[in-house]
C-alpha cells in the first residue's frame, strides 16, 4: 500500500460528523493553522425530510437516513428483535431524532465525578451546555444566547395534552417551567432543537457554518475499515470509498465520535477489544480491552396507547384530506402547525417510588398513534404515553460480526434482565394509568388499548406487559466508558484518550460511564465541546 501524499496529512482526523463530530470539526479547525479531516460514513443532508420536523416519519427505517440496525433476539421483550435506529447523514441521528434539548438532571454528572472523574460535575459541564446554546429566552444563570445550538418552545398546542397535563398535576406531580436547569421532576412542553419550525441539526449548528474554512476537509460516503496503529499509537485513518480504499495520516490525534455503535465497531475492527473476541474474528489483538463494546445502556420505552373520545388528536386530523392539506399551507406560509411537531411535546418526570430520591421515569407523550415509525396513523383518535426507566440496571453489548466494515454488528441491549428494571417497569406502567384514569383526563373517556384492559395490575403481570410493549428510544450509551487507570473495563480516562494507544480519543455517548437521566443528544454535544477544549490545551 502506498503511502499518503501530503495532501492526506492532517493535524487532527475526526471519525464521524454526526451531533459529536459535527461540533469537534467546528471547534478543532477554528484554528487556521491546524489541517482537520471529517470522515463520515453517511452522506450529505440533502433530502426535504431532513429539515421538516415531522420528517422523523419518513427517515426512520429509510436506509436513505438510518443505518437500519438490529437488534438481537431479547430474552427480556419476548424473544423480539427491535430496530435501532442510526442516523446515516452528516449531523448524525439529530438529523432524525426527536429534537428534544434535554441536559439531564445535576446529580447524574455529580455521580460521573464520584465515580473519581474529576471536571464532569454539574457545575463544570453546565458552562460548556451554555458555551453553544442559542436559547430562545436569552441568557439567565441556566442558558445562554448566541451560540451554535438552537433552542425553540413548541408551534403548536393540544387540548389533550394540556389536559393531561393537568391529570399529572393531580398525581402530585407540579407544573414546571424548564426541564434543563439540574432537576428535571415534574411536567412541562419539550423545548426543541428547531429554528423557525424548521429542524436544527449539529450539521446545520456546527458543521455547515465551518465548512467555508480552508483547513476543513469533509469527506462522505466513507466507510471506516480500521485505524492506523504504529507502537501503539494511532497515526491515521483507512475506509473505502467508492469501492476504493483511501486512507490518511494524523500529525497529532485521530478521535472517534461515530457514536456508541458506530465508534465500537471502528475500535474493535482495528484490533483494540476483548482479546478472544477479536482473535476468533481473525483480528490482531493490538490492544485487549474487554470494555469495548460493554455496558451498553438504553432506555427501554414502554408504549401505552388510550383512545379519546371528545377531544382533537392528530390520528383523525391526518386522516381528514382538507385538514391534512391545511397542515401543508400553513407550514409553508407560517411554519407553525402539526408539521413542526417532534415525536413527543409533553413530558414528565417523576418517581417510580417515594423511596426513589430523584425522578427516575420520563414520559413522552404524544397526541397520536400509530404501530411503530413509518406505519400509518391508527383510524381512531388517541395518544401515546410512552414511559421509560432513566437509569436501567440492564447492561448490553455491542460486538462486530466480521473484520468485514460492511458487516452489521451484533446489538444486544439486554433490556428487563436486572430484576430491578423489572419492578420499575411495573410501577411505570401503573402510574400511566393512575394520571389517565385522574378526573382531568378522564373526561376524554380514555380506553387502554395498549397494553391492554385484559393485563392485571400485579408485578409479574405488569413487567411481562412490559416486555412485549418495550421498544428502544433511541439512547444508546456507554460502549466505551470513561473510567479510572484501575479499571479493566474502562476504556478511556477522564481526558477521554483511549488507555493503552496514544493519539487517540472517543468523544461521543458512548463514553457515559452512566446514561443521564432524559434524552441523550445534547448530552452528547456537551462531551463532545469539552472534548474539543481538551485536545486543543493538550496540543498546545
Amino acid at each position: 500500500m502506498e503511502a499518503p501524499s501530503s495532501e492526506d496529512v492532517y493535524d487532527y482526523i475526526v471519525v464521524g460528523a454526526g451531533s459529536a463530530g459535527s461540533v469537534l470539526a467546528n471547534r478543532l479547525s477554528a484554528d487556521p493553522s491546524s489541517r482537520v479531516l471529517v470522515i463520515e460514513a453517511g452522506g450529505r443532508d440533502d433530502w426535504i425530510w431532513f429539515h421538516i420536523p415531522v420528517g422523523y416519519l419518513f427517515a426512520i427505517g429509510n436506509p436513505r437516513a438510518d443505518w437500519c440496525f438490529r437488534t438481537v433476539a431479547e430474552a427480556g421483550l419476548g424473544g423480539r428483535t427491535l430496530a435501532y435506529p442510526r442516523g446515516k447523514v452528516i449531523g448524525g441521528s439529530s438529523a432524525i431524532n426527536a429534537m428534544i434539548y434535554m441536559r439531564g438532571q445535576a446529580a447524574d454528572y455529580d455521580h460521573w465525578r464520584q465515580l473519581g472523574l474529576e471536571g464532569w460535575g454539574w457545575n463544570d459541564v453546565l458552562p460548556l451546555f451554555k458555551k453553544h446554546e442559542d436559547h430562545y429566552l436569552g441568557p439567565s444563570e441556566f442558558h445562554a444566547a448566541g451560540g451554535e445550538w438552537r433552542v425553540e418552545p413548541p408551534r403548536i398546542a393540544w387540548e389533550v395534552l394540556d389536559r393531561y397535563r393537568d391529570a399529572a398535576a393531580q398525581c402530585g406531580i407540579r407544573k414546571i417551567d424548564d426541564f434543563n436547569r439540574g432537576d428535571n421532576e415534574g411536567s412541562s412542553y419539550f423545548q426543541v432543537n428547531q429554528k423557525r419550525g424548521v429542524r436544527w441539526s449539529a450539521a446545520r449548528g456546527f458543521l455547515k457554518p465551518a465548512l467555508g474554512r480552508r483547513n476543513l476537509k469533509l469527506e462522505t460516503g466513507c466507510l471506516v475499515d480500521k485505524l492506523l496503529i504504529e507502537e501503539n499509537r494511532a497515526v491515521g485513518v483507512q475506509w473505502i470509498q467508492g469501492g476504493v480504499t483511501r486512507r490518511a495520516s494524523a500529525r497529532r490525534e485521530v478521535v472517534l465520535a461515530s457514536g456508541s455503535i458506530g465508534s465500537v465497531q471502528v475500535l474493535q475492527r482495528s484490533g483494540i477489544g476483548a482479546g478472544e473476541t477479536l482473535s476468533t474474528l481473525g483480528i490482531p489483538v493490538i490492544a485487549d480491552r474487554p470494555g469495548v463494546g460493554a455496558n451498553l445502556q438504553d432506555h427501554l420505552q414502554l408504549r401505552t396507547i388510550y383512545k379519546v373520545s371528545g377531544v382533537r388528536t392528530l390520528n383523525e386530523t391526518y386522516a381528514n384530506l382538507l385538514r391534512r392539506g391545511w397542515m401543508g399551507i400553513d407550514y409553508a406560509l407560517r411554519r407553525r402547525g402539526p408539521m413542526t411537531m417532534a415525536p413527543s411535546q409533553l413530558g414528565i418526570f417523576a418517581r417510580s417510588s417515594p423511596e426513589v430520591e430523584r425522578a427516575d421515569l420520563e414520559f413522552h407523550v404524544q397526541p397520536l398513534s400509530l404501530d411503530k415509525f413509518g406505519d400509518p396513523l391508527h383510524p381512531y383518535p388517541a395518544i401515546t404515553a410512552s414511559i421509560c426507566n432513566l437509569r436501567p440496571e440492564s447492561r448490553g453489548h455491542v460486538r462486530i460480526t466480521s473484520a468485514d466494515p460492511a458487516a452489521p454488528p451484533e446489538i444486544a441491549p439486554c433490556y428487563l434482565t436486572a430484576e430491578n428494571d423489572r419492578l420499575v417497569a411495573a410501577r411505570a406502567i401503573r402510574l400511566v394509568r393512575r394520571v389517565t384514569a385522574a378526573p382531568a383526563f378522564a373526561r376524554f373517556r380514555p380506553e387502554e388499548v395498549l397494553p391492554g384492559p385484559a393485563i392485571g395490575d400485579g408485578d409479574e403481570d405488569l413487567a411481562r406487559a412490559a416486555g412485549a410493549i418495550g421498544t428502544t428510544i433511541f439512547h444508546p450509551v456507554g460502549t466505551a466508558r470513561m473510567g479510572l487507570a484501575s479499571d479493566a473495563m474502562a476504556v478511556v480516562d477522564q481526558r477521554l484518550r483511549l488507555f493503552g494507544i496514544a493519539g487517540l480519543r472517543v468523544a461521543d455517548a458512548s463514553v457515559m460511564p452512566a446514561i443521564t437521566s432524559g434524552n441523550t443528544n445534547s448530552p452528547t454535544i456537551m462531551i463532545a465541546e469539552k472534548a474539543a477544549g481538551m485536545i486543543l490545551a493538550d496540543n498546545r
